[in-house]
C-alpha cells in the first residue's frame, strides 16, 4: 500500500512535468504576461521578482499562411508567423532555445541587444548556421531595457515572417498599462524572387502600385517636359518603395481590436518595425502621439500629431483614450500609402485616423530632377539637411500639413547624459551610394565584399559621418552597440541603434568601442542589405569566436549574399519566329545572351554573347568581350556604315567591345571584331508609353533595325508585336522571367 501512495503522486507529477514541458516546447515559457480577452495582450506587470535565468524554447518550422485569400509559404515560430513575445526583466539572464525544423539553416539576431559577439545571431559573421534538426542556446545576460526584437539573419528568412517582440522591463518599472505592436510587410511572393525581380529592374511593381509615371500619365497631368527631364538624366520613375506587398500586419494580423481599452486611460504601445522594405507613417484618431523612448532607449516625452517608424527602428508612445464610448483607430500606412493596418482601442463606434491620400509622384519627379546631376551625383541645392528635419518627399503629399507636428530626430533628447568616455576619437566617412536601374547598393561605392573590415580598438571613439547620395532612405543598423545621434542636444543627445538618413542628408553617429569580436552595420532594408549596403567593424585583437571554428571560410560564405548571381530573361513567340534574350548579373558582372530566330521567308538564325563588367557608381559604361553567330537567308546589304563589307547575314566572330548609357536611358554600343569589322548601335528596351505599353527599339551601322510594342498583362507574360529588318512583322506573346 505505501508503494502504492507513492506511485500515485508520481505518476501525477510526471504527467505534469510533461503537459508543462510540451507546454512550454508551443509556447514558450514567461513569467511577464498577462492574457486578455480577444487575443489581445495587455500587460500591466511592474517586476518584483529577483533577477533569474528566463529560459524560452523556439520552434523554428516551415508553414503555409492565408493572408489575402491566397496561400503562401511562411515560416512559423511556435506555430505561428509572429513569433512569441519575449519578456525579460533588467538584470535576468536569457536562455533561448532555438531549435531549427526546416530543412534549411537559419540564425536569429537579437536587434538592439547588448551581447556577447558569439551570441549576436548573424550567420557567418558571429557563429555558424544552425543546421536542420539543430538546437542552439543563446545566452547572455540581460544588461537593458526597452522594446527590441529578434528575427532571422540568413538570407531573406525575415520576410516569410521569422521575427518576434522582445520586451525588457526596468528593475522598477511604473505600473502602465501596455500593448506591443509588431508591424510587418507581406508578400505572397517567394522572397528570393523579389530579389531577382528587383535585380532584373522589373517595374511590374510600380504597376501593382500605380506608380509607373509613364509618358502617357506625364502627359495627361500635364508634367510631360517634367518626364522628358528625367529619363534625360538618366533616372528612372519617382518611388518611395522598392516593393509591392499584399498586405501589412500588426501582430499578425490585418487589424486588432484592444475592447478593454477604458476612455481616459493612457496607454503606452511599444511599436517595432519589423518590415523587410516598408516604413509606416504612424497616427491616432483620438489625437496626440506622445514619444517616451526610441530604439529602447528613453527619450524625453515629445508630442507629435503624427511619425514616420524607420525599418527596424522601435518606438515607445502613450496615447490617451478619448472620454466616449467609441473605437479609436491607431493606424500604420505604408509609406507609398497603398495599405494600411490598424490597432482599434476600445469599443463603440469607430473613429477612424485620417486617410493619406495618394502620392503625387510626378511632383516628386520633377524634385528629383532639379536634385540630381548629370553625372548621376546628387546636389545639395545649397541646402544642408540632417536629423529629417526637412522631408523632401512633402511635394508628394496632397495632404495639409500646415497644422501638423510630425516628429523628426532633432526634437528626440535623453532624459540623461550619453556624453562617450574619453578616448581616441577614430572618424569615419560614409558615403551611401547605389543605383536603382541596376538595384546596388553600396557604401563609398563598395559593397560589403569588396571592402575590408573596419579596424576599431578597445577604448576608442568612433564617429561615423553619414551623406545619403542615392534617391531612397536607408536605415542604417548597428549590431551591439547604442550610438548618439548629434543633434544639438549637446550631453543629451539621444541614444539609438537605428539611424533613418533621407536622400541628400549629412548625419553624424557616435559609439564607444567597449566589445570586442565582429559586429555588422547595414543598411536594415532587407534587399538593400543583400545587394551588399554593409560594413563589418571588427575589434583589433579579440579572442576567438568558439562558435566560428575556421572564421576565414565563414566570412566568404558572408560575402557570398551580394557577390549572387540573379539570372533574368525575356522570350517572344511571334508569327515571324522568336527573339529574346537571358542574362546571369550579380552587382557588378554580366553574362548576356540574346537571339533571333526567323521562319517563313525570312528563315534565319543569330547568337550574341556577351561577357562584362560594370563601371562606375552608376555603371553606365560596361565593357565586355563576347562572341556573334548568325546566318540570314537576306539579299546582299552592301557596305556597313563605316565603309566596311557588311557581314550581317554570315558571320562567326569574337568580339570586344563597351556600352554606356546615355541620356534618355539609351544605350549606345560599340564594338569590332576578329575581323576588323565595328558595330555602333543604339537601343531601349521598356520605354513606358502607358502603364502598361512598352516601346522598344534598335539601330545599328550593320543596317540592322527594330522596333516594336510589348503590353505587360502579368508580371511574367505579355502580348507583343514588332518589325525586325531580319526577321520582318511579327505578333504573338512574350513570357517574361
Amino acid at each position: 500500500m505505501k508503494q502504492i501512495k507513492l506511485v500515485r503522486p508520481l505518476i501525477f507529477l510526471f504527467f505534469i512535468s510533461s503537459l508543462h514541458l510540451v507546454f512550454s516546447q508551443q509556447l514558450g515559457t514567461s513569467h511577464l504576461y498577462t492574457t486578455v480577452a480577444n487575443d489581445t495582450t495587455f500587460n500591466t506587470y511592474k517586476p518584483d521578482a529577483k533577477p533569474q535565468a528566463v529560459r524560452y524554447d523556439l520552434y523554428v518550422r516551415d508553414t503555409t499562411v492565408n493572408f489575402t485569400g491566397e496561400e503562401a509559404h511562411a515560416i512559423s515560430t511556435n506555430g505561428s508567423v509572429l513569433g512569441p513575445t519575449l519578456y525579460f526583466t533588467e538584470g535576468d539572464t536569457a536562455e533561448i532555445y532555438v531549435h531549427n525544423e526546416m530543412d534549411k539553416q537559419t540564425s536569429i539576431h537579437w536587434h538592439g541587444m547588448i551581447v556577447p559577439n558569439q551570441y549576436d545571431g548573424v550567420e557567418y559573421l558571429t557563429q555558424e548556421p544552425i543546421d536542420p534538426g539543430q538546437t542552439f542556446l543563446y545566452k547572455f545576460p540581460i544588461v537593458q531595457s526597452g522594446t527590441y526584437w529578434y528575427h532571422s539573419h540568413s538570407g531573406l528568412q525575415e520576410q516569410s515572417g521569422l521575427n518576434g517582440a522582445l520586451i525588457i522591463y526596468k528593475r522598477h518599472e511604473p505600473k502602465m498599462k501596455e500593448y506591443t505592436l509588431l508591424l510587418n510587410d507581406w508578400t505572397n511572393e517567394n522572397p528570393y524572387e523579389v530579389e531577382r525581380s528587383l535585380h532584373m529592374a522589373t517595374d511590374w511593381y510600380a504597376i501593382e502600385k500605380g506608380s509607373v509615371q509613364s509618358y502617357g500619365e506625364a502627359l495627361t497631368q500635364g508634367y510631360f517636359f517634367t518626364k522628358l527631364t528625367n529619363e534625360w538624366k538618366r533616372m528612372l520613375s519617382m518611388d518611395v518603395s522598392d516593393v509591392y506587398y499584399n498586405a501589412f500586419l500588426t501582430n499578425g494580423k490585418i487589424a486588432q481590436t484592444l475592447h478593454d481599452a477604458k476612455p481616459g486611460e493612457k496607454i503606452r504601445l511599444r511599436i517595432i518595425n519589423g518590415s523587410s522594405s516598408t516604413y509606416f507613417w504612424l497616427q491616432f484618431a483620438g489625437g496626440k502621439i506622445t514619444v517616451v523612448a526610441s530604439d529602447g532607449s528613453d527619450v524625453v516625452p515629445v508630442s507629435v500629431d503624427r511619425m514616420i517608424v524607420g525599418i527596424a527602428e522601435t518606438y515607445d508612445v502613450i496615447v490617451t483614450v478619448p472620454d466616449s464610448g467609441k473605437s479609436f483607430e491607431f493606424r500604420a500606412t505604408s509609406e507609398d500609402r497603398t495599405h494600411h493596418t490598424s490597432l482599434w482601442l476600445g469599443s463603440g463606434e469607430k473613429i477612424y485616423a485620417p486617410t493619406l491620400p495618394t502620392l503625387e509622384y510626378f511632383e516628386g519627379m520633377k524634385m528629383m530632377n532639379g536634385m540630381m546631376n548629370m553625372d548621376g551625383t546628387m546636389n545639395n541645392m545649397g541646402m544642408q539637411m540632417s536629423l529629417q528635419q526637412m522631408d523632401m518627399n512633402t511635394v508628394m503629399y496632397p495632404e495639409n500639413l500646415d497644422t501638423t507636428t510630425t516628429l523628426n530626430y532633432a526634437m528626440l533628447k535623453a532624459p540623461f547624459k550619453t556624453t562617450l568616455p574619453k578616448g581616441p576619437l577614430k572618424v569615419l566617412h560614409f558615403n551611401l551610394t547605389g543605383n536603382m536601374n541596376r538595384y546596388v547598393w553600396s557604401i563609398n561605392n563598395k559593397t560589403l565584399s569588396e571592402a575590408d573590415k573596419i579596424l576599431i580598438k578597445k577604448g576608442e571613439n568612433v564617429m561615423i559621418v553619414l551623406y545619403n547620395g542615392t534617391m531612397m532612405r536607408h536605415p542604417m543598423h548597428l549590431h551591439g552597440h547604442f550610438f548618439r545621434v548629434l543633434n544639438g542636444h549637446g550631453d543629451y543627445d539621444p541614444l539609438k541603434n537605428v539611424l533613418d538618413i533621407m536622400p541628400m542628408e549629412t548625419d553624424t553617429i557616435e559609439f564607444a568601442a567597449n566589445y570586442s569580436g565582429d559586429w555588422f552595420f547595414h543598411c536594415h532594408i532587407l534587399y538593400h542589405m543583400m545587394s551588399g549596403m554593409g560594413r563589418i567593424f571588427s575589434y583589433v585583437d579579440s579572442p576567438p569566436n568558439p562558435f566560428l571554428p575556421d572564421s576565414q571560410k565563414a566570412i566568404q560564405n558572408l560575402y557570398d549574399g551580394d557577390r549572387m548571381f540573379h539570372l533574368g530573361a525575356r522570350v517572344g513567340l511571334e508569327s515571324s519566329g522568336s527573339d529574346g534574350e537571358a542574362m546571369l548579373a550579380n552587382t557588378r558582372y554580366e553574362f548576356h545572351t540574346d537571339w533571333h530566330i526567323g521562319i517563313n521567308s525570312m528563315k534565319g538564325y543569330e547568337d550574341e554573347t556577351e561577357f562584362g563588367r560594370y563601371l562606375g557608381v552608376m555603371q553606365w559604361l560596361f565593357p565586355y568581350i563576347g562572341w556573334d553567330v548568325r546566318y540570314w537567308n537576306i539579299h546582299e546589304r552592301g557596305k556597313n556604315m563605316f565603309g566596311q563589307a557588311n557581314t550581317a547575314d554570315k558571320r562567326k566572330v569574337l568580339i570586344a567591345g563597351v556600352r554606356y548609357t546615355l541620356p534618355m536611358l539609351v544605350f549606345a554600343d560599340f564594338r569590332i571584331d576578329t575581323q576588323g569589322r565595328l558595330r555602333f548601335q543604339l537601343s531601349r528596351d521598356d520605354i513606358p508609353i502607358t502603364a502598361r505599353l512598352r516601346l522598344n527599339f534598335m539601330v545599328n551601322t550593320d543596317r540592322e533595325s527594330m522596333v516594336g510594342f510589348r503590353y505587360i498583362i502579368t508580371k511574367y507574360f505579355g502580348i507583343s508585336t514588332h518589325y525586325d529588318s531580319d526577321m520582318g512583322f511579327g505578333a504573338g506573346i512574350t513570357i517574361n522571367y
